[in-house]
């Protein structure tokens, strides 16, 4: 008995011991991952705002696909919530501030525990990517978190490799949505023509997107500084495809309202009588569109339809990328002439 008594005496006194030590360990921790995605800030932002998405690249439901997920009336923005049950307990996420497309602030709890704060920022990169910043702390840590974080080695180990998972599965399913695309070839359309102002260039068919983002950017420059009025999306006007020498020749317009009489020697004036044409309509990135292309002319050999030789062919950007960032929400109509 004696024996026993001191067993449970050393085992009381390792208990207080481990107690003492838990509880005075830090009352604050800082966690945080950091993954360059390529992909711009808006795409990521707009995912990460909403809590309708998280679900697909949580790390904690991976783990434990069991969790259920409860959406709160608003999902996405200031104020935007959403809860879960798991096996280890409750928990809410809500988020308190935003400043799109630059950073998020939310607040986590489990159970009726202290919250605490979560901060997202994304920084763009000169090259087009986004440096994503997903980080966790608080200055008010409950005595059970102090005890799971010292089993498992720290607060940065129990948190980080959720963190470091998260990031990773956020990326696939940005870059997979930003992949998206579809053609649909219209059928036969009637092109209202009109005028338009244009410049003039030819090169290698691998060098067309170069070409097209310096002539392009000039010819919109020169219209607004003009205060020349737009009459619709602009557009490429493709009149020479020759495969064989790898050559091109083309022209970057813009539709005007009226004839425009230009004042420099490299924008010029043009008008586009009406035409018959077959329209294709590709929703997602250029990179698709000599797909989109392809389906066209296949549609005119399909039908017995003859395309004009003098033209035209165009491509007609309806949305513009600076506002519209998801590649997979660009849309871009083609128009081949064909004769009557």
């Amino acid at each position: 008995m004696k024996i026993l008594k001191f067993i449970l005496f050393i085992i009381l006194i390792l208990v207080i011991g481990i107690s003492i030590y838990i509880a005075v360990q830090p009352n604050s921790f800082e966690v945080k991952r950091t993954r360059t995605i390529d992909a711009p800030a808006q795409v990521i932002f707009n995912n990460v705002i909403d809590f309708k998405n998280w679900e697909a690249w949580s790390s904690w439901v991976e783990k434990d696909p069991e969790t259920v997920i409860t959406l709160g009336e608003k999902t996405e923005g200031n104020g935007g919530s959403y809860s879960w049950v798991d096996s280890k307990g409750t928990g809410t996420m809500k988020t308190q501030n935003s400043d799109p497309p630059n950073s998020i602030t939310q607040e986590l709890q489990f159970g009726d525990f202290e919250p605490s704060q979560i901060q997202w920022t994304f920084e763009p990169t000169n090259d087009g990517k986004t440096v994503v910043t997903w980080k966790m702390n608080s200055d008010n840590v409950p005595f059970l978190f102090k005890a799971s974080a010292l089993i498992s080695g720290g607060f940065d180990k129990m948190i980080g490799p959720d963190f470091e998972r998260g990031l990773e599965k956020l990326e696939d399913i940005i870059i997979k949505s930003m992949m998206q695309y579809s053609v649909k070839v219209e059928g036969i359309a009637q092109h209202g023509g009109g005028y338009y102002i244009y410049n003039t260039t030819s090169c290698r068919m691998e060098d067309i997107k170069e070409k097209i983002g310096e002539m392009l950017p000039k010819v919109n420059e020169y219209a607004l500084k003009n205060k020349i009025s737009m009459a619709g999306s602009s557009f490429v006007n493709y009149h020479k495809w020759d495969e064989a020498n790898n050559a091109v020749i083309f022209s970057c317009c813009i539709p005007t309202t009226t004839q425009v009489i230009t004042t420099e020697s490299d924008i010029l004036t043009g008008q586009l009588n009406p035409f018959k044409a077959v329209k294709t309509t590709l929703q997602g990135d250029y990179d698709n569109l000599k797909e989109a292309w392809d389906e066209t002319f296949k549609y005119i050999e399909n039908y017995k339809l003859v395309a004009s030789e003098s033209g035209p062919m165009l491509e007609v950007y309806l949305t513009k990328p600076e506002r519209t960032p998801n590649p997979a929400d660009w849309i871009t109509e083609i128009y081949i002439a064909i004769k009557e």
